[in-house]
């Protein structure tokens, strides 16, 4: 009995190890060295800042965060819906709920509610409900995971594209290939257009105070690029600031021209050295993918930068236990409001 026992176990090791190392996956992971993570003292140093982060509820999964001109926050949700609440009441309402996911969402100068869908659709939502599509396609292709935007004083639509392969985010994270775009839709024409091309998962979007400017995140690639809209360099892009302390997500400028960054999570040593050897994340994508939902640590992580990409604020919460996978930052007045992946509410926290 022991001997079958034993044999019986060797074969399903054996079979277990053929599936991780030879099953065929939907990816090719590409090879990438990443640079090594920063120091973590300095402007990166380690704080409780958040620790102070006041949490208001809303729904599960507020990945983008705005507020109307009433003062009352909008967000949208993990199940679809677009919600809206006031600052002292104890819920949110729901202004419509999407047959998709919505992700990055702002005003245009109309006062019409923009929303990226991440299953490639570009919204416009009315606060009275009415959904209809601006965009689903770019030179007659249909768009791929479709994540954040900024919208210019012009009504021009910048947003990003963060894969033209997938809607699945993890396994674009593991392929590791420049799949992400950033484009532009122009309302009077009802065009868009490719502004950049090949991107490592691009992310959060933003314009810079005149316009002169605008960044998109590459979050695989711990960076944030740059795109000029005008002056001599107009066309031209570049590089805002590289090798990040970790995992870029939401951008916005405020009213000042600081540009606030959430990081969903601190750089993580087994990711970078996996970069290097495509045949883990092989092994990993051969794996139900849901069992990395909950794997990383909780940690909150926001960072702001001046035009020049100098840190001026650095805000973390460690213990993950006030606020964590942040995804997205706006500021009001002395205030910033945080979206998360992760948490069911909206993060207020005063700037001291």
């Amino acid at each position: 009995m022991s001997k079958l026992w034993m044999i019986g176990l060797l074969a399903t090791v054996g079979a277990l190890a053929a599936y991780l190392l030879l099953w065929p996956v939907p990816i090719s992971p590409a090879r990438w060295t990443p640079p090594a993570a920063p120091e973590k003292g300095g402007v990166y140093a380690r704080n409780e800042k958040l620790a102070t982060v006041e949490q208001l509820k809303v729904g599960l999964g507020p990945e983008t965060v705005i507020v109307d001109p009433d003062g009352k926050l909008v967000c949208g949700l993990e199940d679809g819906s677009i919600v809206r609440r006031t600052m002292e009441a104890e819920a949110a309402e729901t202004i419509v709920k999407i047959d998709g996911r919505p992700l990055g969402i702002g005003f245009d100068p109309l006062g019409h509610l923009i929303v990226c869908d991440l299953f490639g659709r570009l919204l416009s939502v009315s606060l009275t409900g009415e959904v209809s599509e601006l965009a689903t396609q770019v030179a007659g292709v249909p768009l791929g995971l479709v994540n954040d935007l900024d919208i210019g004083a012009d009504g021009t639509i910048y947003f990003s594209e963060s894969s033209t392969e997938t809607t699945d985010t993890l396994l674009d994270l593991l392929e590791h290939r420049p799949h992400g775009r950033l484009l532009a839709y122009h309302p009077a024409e009802g065009r868009v257009e490719i502004l950049l091309d090949g991107l490592h998962y691009a992310n959060g979007v933003a314009l810079n105070a005149d316009e002169s400017f605008v960044l998109v995140v590459e979050t695989t690639e711990y960076r944030i690029r740059r795109l000029w809209l005008a002056g001599p360099r107009r066309g031209e892009s570049d590089i805002f600031i590289d090798n990040l302390p970790g995992f870029p997500d939401g951008l916005s400028c405020d009213e000042a021209g600081t540009f606030w960054l959430a990081l969903m999570n601190p750089r993580n040593a087994f990711v970078d050295w996996a970069a290097e050897r495509p045949w883990v994340r092989k092994i990993v994508a051969r794996l139900p993918l849901g069992w990395f939902a909950g794997a990383a640590p909780r940690y909150g992580f926001v960072l702001g930068l001046d035009d020049e990409a100098r840190v001026t604020h650095n805000l973390q919460d460690p213990s993950g236990d006030h606020f964590a996978g942040i995804s997205s930052v706006i500021r009001k007045g002395d205030t910033l409001y945080l979206g998360s992946l992760l948490e069911t509410s909206v993060g207020r926290w005063i700037i001291r």
